[in-house]
């Protein structure tokens, strides 16, 4: 990419969201969002790869017709309520309307099919882009107007995100669609409990990031994409294959690790508000996540590759391991001692 280019592209990035974050304007917000996916399309097509293009055409037409639709609810609401402030919101078609537009923009179910396929067309770093802080813009808009949001309608969005999330990625053998299910089923997690705690949606999605970026640059170091490669990467870097386990159990959320910590305060928020229900199907549903979880850690720490030969393995490069991955793996999956300061802050 042209270096000129690359000067407007990434400040772009970055001011867009925070613009949008920002803004108390539903126009400004607006501008901020636009802004934000004029700046990455560029960035997904860089391969000029038929792929990569496919998946910058898939992500302008989803993110244009969700821009499209919030344009149109906020007229509607604007109409209605004779201001552009974004907090005062009472039209209730335009916050349905509002909400379907940022779950299209963010991959919830049942506006999800755009994301497996473009994470599954660009790289692992624009995989970590997509699944990282271009959920941020989105979800501070849903978290300015939760008093105006409808509970039954994102509890709903949020089972539904859940089990496709796990459902989907059951038979995956691409590791960026297997992390494209586990942010769709993770958002889940967090848009049903926005209307209830918004303090314990932050949590979610702090956790989710760090887990998240932590997978996809261990992906990146060990330069596999499939789960056929999985069975080898044990001969380039084995100590951090073995902590990639302990980073899979994090996102999978089983105990003790960081990754149990939101998911059991989210159930104890939901039991609070007498949706014993709601906190059952969830938990069931995320069983489902764990599978594909496993699968990769089984594929990547037990499995050995199919050979003839008694001493095959990869040729083993001097990689640039990363300084600050043993660390962010740590923080990924070893945050529970601290849920007893997390839960007296809230």
């Amino acid at each position: 990419m042209n270096p000129h280019a690359s000067t407007i592209i990434i400040p772009s990035l970055i001011l867009g969201p925070m613009i949008t974050i920002t803004s108390n304007h539903w126009i400004t917000a607006w501008i901020g969002l636009e802004i934000n996916m004029l700046a990455i399309i560029p960035l997904i097509a860089k391969q000029h790869h038929p792929r990569a293009i496919e998946a910058a055409i898939k992500y302008f037409l989803t993110q244009t017709a969700a821009s499209a639709l919030l344009l149109f609810s906020i007229i509607n609401g604007t109409w209605d309520s004779g201001q552009f402030n974004i907090t005062q919101l009472s039209n209730t078609m335009s916050c349905t309307m509002i909400t379907a537009a940022l779950a299209m923009k963010l991959g919830l179910a049942p506006f999800h099919h755009w994301l497996p396929e473009t994470l599954q067309g660009t790289t692992t770093t624009m995989t970590l882009i997509l699944t990282t802080w271009q959920k941020l813009a989105p979800l501070a808009l849903l978290m300015m107007i939760n008093q105006s949001l409808n509970t039954p309608l994102l509890t709903l969005l949020g089972l539904l995100s859940i089990l496709i999330g796990g459902w989907g990625g059951l038979n995956q053998t691409q590791l960026r669609k297997i992390m494209a299910f586990s942010s769709i089923a993770h958002l889940g997690w967090m848009i049903m409990i926005l209307t209830l705690s918004t303090k314990l949606m932050l949590l979610t999605f702090y956790t989710y990031i760090s887990m998240t970026a932590t997978m996809l640059l261990t992906i990146k170091l060990l330069e596999t994409n499939k789960m056929s490669t999985m069975m080898t990467t044990w001969t380039k870097l084995p100590i951090l294959n073995s902590m990639m386990m302990l980073n899979l159990m994090s996102l999978a959320g089983l105990p003790p690790l960081t990754g149990f910590m939101p998911k059991w305060l989210i159930l104890q928020e939901l039991t609070k508000n007498h949706m014993t229900t709601v906190a059952t199907l969830a938990a069931i549903f995320s069983l489902l996540s764990l599978f594909f979880y496993l699968r990769i850690a089984y594929y990547s720490t037990i499995t050995l590759p199919p050979n003839m030969n008694n001493h095959s393995q990869q040729w083993r490069h001097k990689t640039n391991q990363k300084p600050l991955l043993p660390q962010m793996i740590i923080t990924s999956s070893m945050l529970t001692p601290i849920m007893p300061t997390l839960t007296m802050i809230m």
